[in-house]
């Protein structure tokens, strides 16, 4: 027998191995569960995050760069994309307060979901994000002059600011 025909044999097996619990009625026990009325949510894995911390005696400068790659760097594509566009267009320019306010929002929550949940309005924001920097989110995420917005900017434009 030639070894694509015993490729072929065995693909084949392994296709009906992997469909037989949904023909025999048997339930496998792996898989999504979503947000079904019945989840219990007992297979939910919570890892806790250290609080966040204001730093208080951290230099601007050293602020605005660790808020740009904190920006770039975020636990979805959908985020990523969204604060570094957003921190390279406006870090530069946020006064003391505002960046603090925009540290504490993307630091402070545990989940990336919902900080992309209140910049898309999807969800109300919570009183304690609310600020300048949650309206200005807002509004960019609306991207009102209809940018491409499908990638996180490259790292160029840093060079050309230090210069």
């Amino acid at each position: 027998m030639t070894s694509s025909a015993v490729a072929k044999r065995l693909v084949a097996a392994l296709c009906q191995s992997a469909w037989r619990p949904a023909v025999t009625g048997m339930v496998s026990s792996r898989g999504y569960r979503g947000d079904s009325p019945d989840d219990t949510k007992g297979d939910l894995i919570e890892i806790p995050l250290p609080p966040w911390e204001e730093k208080p005696d951290e230099p601007t400068d050293i602020k605005r760069r660790r808020l740009l790659y904190e920006s770039r760097k975020r636990g979805m594509l959908e985020n990523c994309i969204l604060l570094s566009l957003f921190s390279k267009r406006y870090l530069n320019t946020m006064s003391e307060h505002q960046l603090l306010q925009y540290d504490r929002l993307i630091n402070e929550p545990s989940n990336d979901w919902d900080i992309y949940y209140w910049a898309t309005e999807a969800q109300p924001t919570p009183d304690v994000y609310k600020g300048d920097v949650m309206d200005m989110l807002k509004e960019f995420t609306k991207n009102r002059d209809h940018e491409q917005r499908l990638d996180a900017p490259s790292l160029e434009y840093l060079e050309k600011e230090s210069q």
